[in-house]
């Protein structure tokens, strides 16, 4: 229990710097959140727990994947931001397109041969 709350601390932390410094610095903000953190972090919890190079492969390559169909949110929150829309609507619209985009892709993936 105490490592789960390492592991939830660790990540806690890495996003409370990211959005206390886009306060003061919105692009460097950006690039601290858009750095693959979670992922990476995620890839060391998993490893440490389960230290098997073809799980950990294919980790990596699913989360590849499922980044893509998340990438076009960012898009459309500024898009519609500023065109006055709310930003609770906002970023409830572009989850949702990411939402869509991931069933999409959890769909559509394995006609091409790729496993999530």
């Amino acid at each position: 229990m105490i490592y789960l709350g390492i592991k939830a601390a660790i990540s806690g932390v890495l996003i409370a710097v990211a959005s206390e410094l886009a306060k003061r610095y919105p692009g460097f903000g950006a690039l601290i959140a858009s750095l693959p953190l979670v992922s990476v972090l995620g890839m060391i919890w998993l490893w440490n727990a389960k230290p098997d190079a073809d799980n950990m492969a294919a980790h990596s390559a699913a989360t590849f994947w499922y980044v893509l169909p998340s990438l076009p949110m960012f898009l459309a929150i500024p898009v519609l931001l500023r065109h006055g829309l709310p930003f609770w609507l906002s970023l409830g619209l572009g989850c949702l397109l990411t939402i869509v985009l991931y069933s999409a892709m959890t769909f559509i993936a394995p006609k091409f041969g790729l496993r999530l």
